[in-house]
């Protein structure tokens, strides 16, 4: 009898198509220097942390209407729906952990029904973004963490936890979970991924029922 299992999935390029910090840099102008930051990041070449900061900081002063502005523009990725409803079905659980932000994956959880989301939290003062984020970053420890964090607090054991992310901060909960799925994923993340997708989150339902 397959277990119950538990999905956790990266949210930026992987729950959803966009890069939600590309979206909020967009409205600051900063687009064209985030976007450079954030590829070299997930490709492994900085440390997820201080790329982090380098690009909140290019937030500084904008109103926090940008969130709503963010959400509107997000696109789900192909197949999200569908892998949640199947994880659903079988008694699971779905996660999502991000290296980007609660302002925009709240009300993305609420619609997608998610049962966990975790993610980063910018600071705001008198209606504008400061430039910084408040409490935990969410890095690749933190992603590793929450997966076994979720898994214990459903009884889920790890054998039956698949992974989804796309970026090298992604590797280490990749590496918790019984199967580690990369989607559309970078060069460093495919290597290692026991399993690779593109396009269709879909593609990873078969997996549920490898699983012990």
């Amino acid at each position: 009898m397959t277990l119950s299992p538990l999905v956790v999935l990266d949210c930026d390029s992987t729950t959803i198509q966009d890069e939600v910090i590309e979206l909020l840099a967009e409205a600051a102008g900063s687009r064209d220097q985030v976007a450079e930051v954030t590829e070299r990041a997930m490709r492994g070449e900085l440390d997820f942390a201080e790329s982090l900061a380098e690009r909140v900081s290019t937030l500084q002063g904008t109103a926090e209407t940008v969130f709503a502005q963010a959400y509107g523009r997000v696109r789900l990725s192909p197949g999200i729906r569908e892998l949640i409803a199947a994880v659903h079905e079988r008694g699971g659980k779905v996660g999502v952990v991000s290296g980007g932000f609660h302002e925009v994956l709240d009300p993305l959880a609420e619609d997608l029904g998610l049962d966990f989301w975790r993610a980063n939290r910018l600071e705001v003062i008198d209606g504008h973004l400061t430039g910084r984020t408040v409490g935990p970053v969410i890095d690749a420890a933190a992603k590793a963490a929450a997966l076994r964090e979720w898994a214990e607090a459903s009884g889920i054991p790890l054998t039956a936890t698949i992974a989804i992310g796309d970026g090298a901060n992604d590797l280490e909960m990749m590496g918790v979970a019984a199967i580690g799925v990369g989607y559309n994923a970078k060069p460093v993340v495919q290597d290692r991924a026991d399993v690779s997708i593109t396009d269709d989150l879909a593609l990873a339902i078969p997996l549920l029922d490898r699983l012990a």
